[in-house]
């Protein structure tokens, strides 16, 4: 008998089944002691990957832009519908066309030229798209303007970004009839999305569409060769008491456009926008996301409840787009047979409370939630990769070499962070709350405010843990858990958010200021059981000379504010209570929040059945609480 042979067979065997056991047994301490192990690795890997793409297009200088993929997928998938709005189909051909025209337009008129500025005032509709891609094919940087603003804040925003163009909506043009003598003044030109208008001096665009060429405009105009290139002004909400223009690059317009990819997404999903192009989830992620996919995006004019999961059916939508908001409002509709009968398996936004979470996975099934978290100017994202309820994003050892940031020590009542007594800034211990600040460098760039450098070092930190650092100040409260999870807290400063809007009390504040019986206004945010954000609250001081007036009070909110921005709660007070820096102070007002029966003085109601701010009585009081009024 060859013993060495069956000895070497039976080492042979004994090894084989050894190293099963320590690969079963890797397995098994990996699933306990790292459960997200390989779910963290695929991710990161996917990070790498992207940022090795714009690195090398750092390199070379051959920088692909999102109009670039664009036209990319146009030639590579001509026929394939591209966009869905209301019923009718447009190909990334058809819009690659008709971009083309828009772009010509503007090109035989010789009124632009790159890197000009051009403002857009469009509501949700395919030529959104169009006029704005037509426009960055000219090599013009756009500027998404809010469809609620107000006449004092547009004009804000035209000296903020340079534009001298407007372009504008045919159902908006109505409503600047009003400013139309100051934009003349100012020598900007104004064209609506119309064939023709009553109005001399305004331009028509679509007339002039009709007869210009498709052909594509010279891949020149467009190009750059550097990522930091402005491509965009995204308005948002801030301390100002006016919209700041956010500077978006092409180097953000490509993280944002990796969102869906990253989250699993692919060529085959169907995505549903119900948000508003002009803010960057809409366009940025939603849009950007599906030509980066070469999916089919669904476009909503305006987000409905009742018809969300009718039009998720009709289309085979399979991601959506949403905030916090929008996923209760469809937990709070009447419920209907069928409700899990849909092929959605993807839901990417932000801001959704843990209660809500668990009630939309009840009524629609398990649909994965995929929360990121990111701030239009910031230099910053987190996303919730693991699908863990409540969490806003997801760290570790390894997403930390690639992104700094850091949670430091924040003191609410005197609305500040805590520094040490050498002047620094103190890390919070993991599980404690503190204010989210990302590190400003070479690999996470903070291109700040067009038009101010002093609102774009606002939001700067600076000598945080060493001398010469310099940090994004997010404004936000974080906490991140013993697994490495990293849920949102709170907001601090002047900003909170409604509606889905940011709301800046500062610019309430002005607005409050201008009506005659109001002395003083400290505008800030309560919360309502039920309701996402915060609702609007000013403790405010009357004229010793004059009288309190909701009637007066409630026209003027109404004509001067968007409907987010409107204080549903008013709080008579004899005096404000200010730090030692004489700043309002806030925080005791939104810890007592509106209950008449443990607040002292006044208390009024935004009533719109009343056409007035009337007395927050205790049935009143209840009666929101339940839910009974529409806020």
């Amino acid at each position: 008998m060859n013993w060495f042979g069956t000895g070497a067979m039976f080492f042979s065997l004994g090894s084989v089944t050894a190293l099963v056991a320590g690969i079963f047994a890797l397995h098994v301490v990996q699933k306990l002691c790292f459960p997200y192990f390989w779910k963290d690795v695929f991710y990161l890997v996917k990070v790498i990957r992207y940022g090795a793409r714009l690195e090398i297009f750092k390199i070379t200088s051959k920088v692909v832009t999102i109009i670039d993929r664009f036209v990319q997928q146009a030639e590579r998938i001509p026929t394939k519908p591209f966009l869905i709005y209301e019923g009718i189909t447009y190909t990334y051909q058809d819009i690659n066309e008709r971009s083309n025209k828009l772009a010509n337009v503007f090109l035989e008129q010789g009124t632009l030229k790159k890197g000009d500025s051009v403002a857009l005032l469009m509501n949700n509709e395919p030529d959104f798209i169009c006029v704005w891609f037509g426009l960055i094919k000219l090599g013009c940087a756009v500027a998404f303007l809010n469809t609620n603003i107000k006449s004092r804040s547009l004009l804000h925003c035209f000296n903020c970004c340079g534009a001298k163009t407007l372009v504008v909506g045919a159902d908006l043009l109505d409503s600047l009839e009003d400013i139309l003598p100051s934009f003349l003044e100012d020598n900007i030109s104004v064209w609506a999305m119309k064939n023709e208008s009553s109005h001399t001096e305004v331009q028509t665009l679509l007339d002039k569409m009709d007869k210009a060429s498709d052909k594509p405009t010279p891949p020149a105009l467009r190009a750059t060769t550097s990522l930091k290139a402005a491509t965009l002004y995204i308005f948002t909400s801030g301390t100002t008491g006016l919209p700041k223009a956010a500077v978006i690059t092409h180097l953000q317009s490509l993280k944002a456009a990796a969102g869906f990819w990253a989250y699993g997404g692919s060529e085959d999903d169907v995505v549903y926008i119900p948000l508003p192009l002009y803010h960057s989830a809409a366009s940025l992620i939603g849009v950007g996301g599906t030509i980066e996919m070469g999916a089919t995006c669904v476009l909503k004019k305006k987000f409905s409840a009742s018809q969300f999961w009718n039009d998720c059916r009709k289309y085979d939508v399979t991601i959506f787009q949403y905030i916090g908001e929008l996923c209760r409002y469809l937990c709070n509709q009447p419920k209907a047979e069928g409700e899990k009968k849909h092929k959605v398996h993807m839901g990417v936004g932000n801001g959704l409370r843990q209660d809500v979470w668990r009630e939309f996975h009840r009524r629609f099934g398990e649909i994965r939630m995929c929360e990121l978290y990111g701030s239009t100017e910031g230099n910053l994202c987190f996303m919730n990769h693991i699908g863990k309820i409540g969490a806003v994003g997801r760290s570790n050892f390894f997403y930390k070499l690639l992104f700094k940031y850091d949670l430091v020590r924040y003191d609410m009542v005197r609305d500040e962070p805590v520094r040490n007594s050498q002047g620094f800034c103190q890390h919070v211990n993991k599980g404690e709350t503190g204010l989210l600040l990302s590190k400003i460098g070479a690999s996470s760039p903070f291109f700040g405010y067009a038009g101010s450098k002093q609102l774009t070092e606002k939001k700067l930190m600076r000598n945080v843990f060493v001398k010469g650092d310099a940090y994004f100040n997010t404004g936000d409260l974080m906490a991140e858990d013993a697994e490495d999870f990293i849920c949102f807290k709170d907001r601090v400063g002047d900003t909170f958010r409604w509606k889905g809007e940011n709301v800046a009390t500062t610019e309430v504040t002005e607005v409050l200021g201008l009506v005659d019986f109001i002395q003083e206004a400290n505008v800030y945010g309560v919360e309502i059981p039920g309701n996402e954000g915060r609702a609007g609250m000013a403790a405010i001081i009357v004229r010793p000379e004059c009288e309190f007036s909701g009637k007066k009070l409630f026209d003027h909110v109404l004509n001067d504010l968007p409907g987010y921005a409107r204080p549903l709660f008013i709080r008579l007070q004899e005096s404000m209570e200010m730090t030692g820096t004489f700043k309002q102070q806030k925080f005791n007002l939104v810890k007592s929040g509106f209950n008449p029966s443990t607040i002292c003085g006044p208390l009024y109601f935004l009533d719109f059945s009343e056409k007035s701010y009337v007395p927050l009585t205790n049935t009143l009081y209840s009666s929101i609480l339940a839910g009974e009024r529409k806020l």
